[in-house]
């Protein structure tokens, strides 16, 4: 069907639609008993897309108690035998200054000469408490916390793109469902000279437009300062709990973006961010049985899904059979169309028209007139 647009709105003409569409007319009889099916069939479509869209809300709300659950220690049991959380960030903490010194030392410094800035400690003052084994940390303390680089101006100079380097932005990483395994864009050597190539396994973070999105990298790729990289290494924390738990905060975090047009947080509000941190051995059990559920999630999911789209084209196809007479059986005794058109025809002709009411107006209207300035 041919539409025009005006201002940014499609319209149907009028004249097209009396003129070049033709509309299939049943019987009357017909018609009201195709309109009585298709209300009947519709009603139980209803029903049941009603009832797949609470089937939905209740996976929605099942996966977010499991990550729930997860970063609060009630998925898997705690065990004894598990080295402490304290005492696996002590050992990352003390391995980063030794890994500074060493840095100092390989450029021919004295780290005696240098002061050593500690990495962020959270505040712990009004946070629950946690399971045994278990301490708070902050992502600093854990690992590299930095914003993605996109220097050049303006962002739309052809030279940055169309290379071999894949480039990540916001709405990459908020479709991502915490793995980031597409994108949409790609860096040149212009454009990653002024950028940087994250690796794989970085945990990626909005801060600008879709607040506090999170996915881990599964290729190398760049993203511009809209999106924060955080990089651990893998025998100090798992990183999908870091994301697991990025997910369960989202909200909180999303209570720091003031409430514009184009919502932000930063970097700071990042780094005093509070992480729950359980033994290495529980992260990785915890890490398992989420991914073990929420798979059965995402599969009931894809179901639901595929059965509302199956509802949508069931109720496209209700409405194609019932105007191609396939709906409802045809009756005999029924009064044929064209018959039923010709009457209302001869009803349209007989009926007087607007202009030979007006004029009958005015003929009626004119002797009152005449009689009123004889008067």
């Amino acid at each position: 069907m041919n539409c025009t647009n005006h201002v940014n709105q499609a319209s149907i003409n009028t004249q097209f639609l009396s003129r070049k569409v033709p509309i299939p007319v049943p019987p009357l009889p017909e018609q009201t008993r195709i309109v009585a099916q298709i209300e009947k069939q519709f009603s139980r479509l209803d029903a049941g897309t009603s009832a797949l869209r609470r089937v939905q809300a209740n996976l929605r709300r099942y996966r977010a108690s499991v990550l729930k659950a997860a970063c609060e220690g009630r998925l898997v049991p705690q065990d004894s035998n598990d080295e402490p959380a304290s005492a696996l960030l002590n050992r990352i903490l003390a391995e980063r200054r030794a890994k500074w010194e060493q840095d100092l030392l390989a450029k021919g410094k004295d780290p005696k000469s240098a002061k050593y800035v500690e990495p962020q400690v959270p505040d712990t003052d009004d946070l629950p408490e946690l399971p045994v084994g278990w301490c708070w940390s902050s992502l600093p303390q854990l690992g590299e916390l930095a914003r993605g680089k996109s220097k050049h101006r303006p962002r739309d100079d052809a030279r940055l793109y169309r290379g071999p380097y894949p480039f990540i932005q916001t709405g990459d990483v908020k479709n991502s469902r915490g793995r980031i395994t597409t994108f949409t864009q790609t860096y040149s050597e212009f454009g990653l000279a002024q950028s940087r190539l994250w690796r794989a396994g970085t945990l990626c973070i909005t801060i600008a437009a879709n607040i506090a999105d999170s996915g881990i990298l599964t290729f190398d790729s760049c993203f511009p300062d809209s999106v924060v990289g955080f990089r651990v290494e893998p025998d100090h924390a798992e990183v999908r709990f870091i994301e697991f738990f990025m997910r369960v905060a989202k909200e909180d975090l999303e209570q720091y973006a003031p409430a514009t047009a184009q919502k932000n947080i930063n970097v700071a509000i990042l780094e005093k961010l509070a992480i729950p941190l359980p033994p290495l051995a529980e992260q990785n059990r915890i890490v398992n049985e989420v991914e073990r559920r929420l798979s059965v999630v995402d599969e009931l999911e894809s179901i639901v899904e595929h059965n509302l789209k199956r509802a949508d084209r069931l109720r496209q196809s209700i409405l194609k059979r019932a105007f191609e007479g396939k709906l409802v059986p045809q009756d005999p005794a029924d009064e044929p169309a064209d018959v039923l058109l010709e009457r209302i025809r001869a009803q349209r002709q007989s009926a007087p028209t607007r202009s030979n009411m007006a004029k009958d107006s005015k003929q009626l209207q004119l002797p009152l007139l005449v009689s009123h300035s004889e008067s």
